[in-house]
Formats: C-alpha cells, sequence, structure tokens
C-alpha cells in the first residue's frame, strides 16, 4: 500500500478499506474490535478522515493519532474529530483486541441539535493520552448507549432514525462530560501541579521578555512546554481555577498593566507593546472590558 495520506471520506470508503463489508447505514457504523485484522501492508500507512470517531478498548492496539501511540493497559474510551492524522504501528489479529469503535459522518447530526453543539465537545481534540479511564460501572452505562445506536442502525431506517441515534450520541457524549469532569476531580494533586507548572511558565514567559520578543503567549506554547494538549489543558484549568488558559493570560496581562500604569512613567502604547501588543487599540480594548474604564482613565483614577 502506498506511503501518501489516505483520506477516509465515508462510512462506505472505510468499510471497503478495511473489508468490513457493506454498512447498514450510510453516514454511521459500529465495528467489533475484536473481529478487526490489521494485516502488515497497512502498518506505517498514515490516513485522515471526515468521521468523528469514538472508540472504546482494552489494551494497546498499535493505532497512533498524530505523534502519540494509544498505549493503555485497561479500557479506556477516546474521542477523535475529523482530519486528524491516524497510523497503525502494528499489526492486529482477530480476538487480539476487545473493544469497539463508532465511525460517524458530521451529514448524520447536521439538522439536530447535536449538529449545532458537536464543537462544544472539546475532547474530541484531546491528545490519545488524554483519553477517559472509566469505572466498570460507566463502562457499562456507554455501551449501553453504543447498544442503543447499534440496535438502531440495524433496523430499517425511517423518519425518526436521524433523531434517535442523534440523541442517543449526544446522550453517550455528555455522560463522557460528565465522566471526564470527574476524571479531572479524582486527579486533583496531579491537577494541581500541572496549575502550579502553568504559572510558573506564564511568569517565565514574562520575565524573559517574550512579551516583547515573540508578543502574547499562545495555547500551543503551554501545551507544548507541558506535554497536554491545548484543549485538555485549559478543560483542566477551567476545572480546577474556574478560568480558561485565555482568561489566565488575560487576567495576568491586566495586572501587569495596572502595575505598570501606576508605578511607571511609560505611555499607555509603550505599556502595550511591553505586553506583547502590536495595535495599543487591542490592548485599550481588553483592558476596559476586564476594568470597565480605559488605561488613561485607570491612571489618572489611581
Amino acid at each position: 500500500m502506498k506511503q501518501d495520506i489516505i483520506n477516509v471520506k465515508s462510512i462506505s470508503q472505510l468499510h471497503g478499506i478495511f473489508g468490513f463489508g457493506k454498512p447498514t447505514h450510510p453516514l454511521i457504523s459500529i465495528i467489533d474490535v475484536s473481529t478487526w485484522e490489521i494485516p502488515e501492508q497497512f502498518i506505517g500507512v498514515k490516513y485522515t478522515s471526515e468521521l468523528y470517531i469514538i472508540g472504546l478498548k482494552d489494551k494497546s492496539c498499535g493505532l497512533q493519532y498524530g505523534r502519540n501511540p494509544y498505549d493503555f493497559d485497561e479500557g479506556v474510551l477516546f474521542f477523535t474529530a475529523p482530519d486528524q492524522v491516524q497510523s497503525v504501528s502494528k499489526g492486529q489479529q482477530i480476538n487480539e483486541i476487545q473493544g469497539w469503535m463508532l465511525f460517524f459522518h458530521h451529514d448524520l447530526i447536521r439538522n439536530t441539535p447535536l449538529g449545532r453543539t458537536i464543537e462544544d465537545y472539546q475532547f474530541f481534540t484531546y491528545d490519545v493520552h488524554e483519553a477517559l479511564h472509566l469505572s466498570d460501572a460507566e463502562q457499562e452505562t456507554i455501551t449501553g448507549c453504543k447498544l442503543m445506536i447499534q440496535n438502531e442502525i440495524s433496523e430499517r431506517i425511517d423518519n425518526h432514525s436521524q433523531t434517535v441515534i442523534a440523541s442517543s450520541l449526544e446522550l453517550l457524549l455528555n455522560l463522557s462530560r460528565r465522566y471526564y469532569e470527574r476524571q479531572f476531580n479524582t486527579r486533583s494533586a496531579q491537577n494541581s501541579d500541572v496549575v502550579s507548572q502553568f504559572h510558573s511558565l506564564l511568569n517565565s514567559y514574562f520575565k524573559s521578555g517574550k512579551f516583547v520578543e515573540t508578543g502574547i503567549p499562545s495555547v500551543e506554547y503551554f501545551s507544548d512546554k507541558i506535554h497536554l494538549s491545548g484543549n485538555y489543558l485549559s478543560d483542566l484549568l477551567k476545572k480546577e481555577t474556574g478560568y480558561t488558559i485565555k482568561d489566565h493570560v488575560n487576567n495576568f496581562i491586566i495586572e501587569k498593566a495596572k502595575t505598570l500604569l501606576l508605578s511607571e512613567s511609560e505611555t499607555v502604547s509603550g505599556i502595550a507593546y511591553s505586553l506583547g501588543f502590536n495595535y495599543p487599540h487591542y490592548f485599550n480594548r481588553l483592558f476596559k472590558s476586564k476594568t470597565g474604564m480605559t488605561p488613561q482613565e485607570y491612571r489618572k483614577l489611581n
């Protein structure tokens, strides 16, 4: 098989590539992983898809998402959004792995409430090592949702099929969001270390003059340093502190700005530049949104 990246555009194409047989529904499919044999010709092949993926597996299966391999030794639930690069690092025999994988195209939910909120489920963009670890009870509940969907797509499609399938998917995703919050809670000590590391990075970035050199730090800057995906890190911070990465950075800028406005004779434009703003009016807008007054008004008042 060629080493070019293969783009999987549909459920039918997915079934054709991996030899799953004809799908029972054109926009969604559930594969029993124990029946999935991956021959050597697929190893190392990169592919992307226009499909959302939800997978429950019991151990390492050789799948790799971006730079990170899936290497867990216990059952976890993971999510993949469309257009992420994936590959297979090792072959797989029948009955070697237990679990299931659910694939669906956005057209399935396009005219449903879930279609308008699917991007709110940020765990679709988490790295694979940030997968959701389920208790036995949670795994049973999630599998129950999968079975409802499976039963629906095995029946004859009618006018209610899309609504029932989409609502079942939405239930599965809402339960996953709940379980992720529980996972954040049970790892509070570890999360506190991450919060401390984040604040240390932010302070070091400022002290080293990088606000002037490279501008306001991006989400990717922190995620690369802490080795977590941007959305996972932001959600973790939101859970622990009530603020996202962007909130923390903006609050940090405002506090530094207040100090500079009162302790230096530097112009507002100069202060804006020192805090990473090439255009002062963006700084003025942020400052007013956070304090209710312009930088000039704050300086005069104090």
